[in-house]
């Protein structure tokens, strides 16, 4: 009994698969602008860095993307990020870097003290979404790691959040 169940499964989690990789080989049809690739830094912590002065000058927050090319979510994240609506509100808000972090969930992770420098112990998977003040502060503790699902998330719900976290004032310790 319990075979047929798992068998089952398992073709339906192949087809699930096929269906997938049919739909990126049609040119990726899904209701999000996915970037073809996912912009890193060389020097991830240089880039943090030049932001954080710059977050200062400006009076504006660092909004830190931590993911990686071969994930859907860190580039659909990124797509939504490169459209017109989102580049305005970045360009009054937010310095925003990329930053590559492999895939810590497996164990080969990169650039991982970036997240712990802000407070962030553990990337469960990608991506991740922190966003700091100039001073260092990170604002959004409770939603940082909760981004693998950006490619499922609404333009407008992402939207609201950056605006939200624009604003919002850093958790009190």
């Amino acid at each position: 009994m319990i075979k047929p169940i798992l068998a089952g499964l398992l073709a339906a989690l192949v087809l699930t698969g096929c269906a997938t990789l049919v739909n990126a080989a049609r040119g990726g049809e899904h209701d999000y602008p996915e970037a073809k690739a996912y912009a890193v830094s060389d020097d991830a912590e240089a880039e943090v860095d030049a932001a954080l002065m710059r977050a200062g000058e400006k009076g504006t927050r660092v909004l830190l993307v931590m993911g990686a090319n071969w994930c859907h979510d860190s580039r659909a994240l990124a797509g939504w990020l490169g459209t017109e609506r989102f580049a305005g509100l970045i360009a009054r808000e937010y310095e925003l870097v990329f930053v590559n972090v492999g895939r810590p969930q497996s164990g080969d992770g990169h650039n991982l003290d970036i997240a712990r420098r802000f407070g962030v112990e553990d990337l469960p998977g990608t991506p991740n979404l922190l966003v700091v003040t100039a001073k260092g502060e990170l604002v959004n503790a409770d939603t940082a790691t909760t981004w693998r699902n950006a490619a499922s998330r609404e333009e407008d719900t992402i939207f609201e959040e950056l605006v939200a976290l624009a604003d919002a004032s850093p958790p009190s310790l």
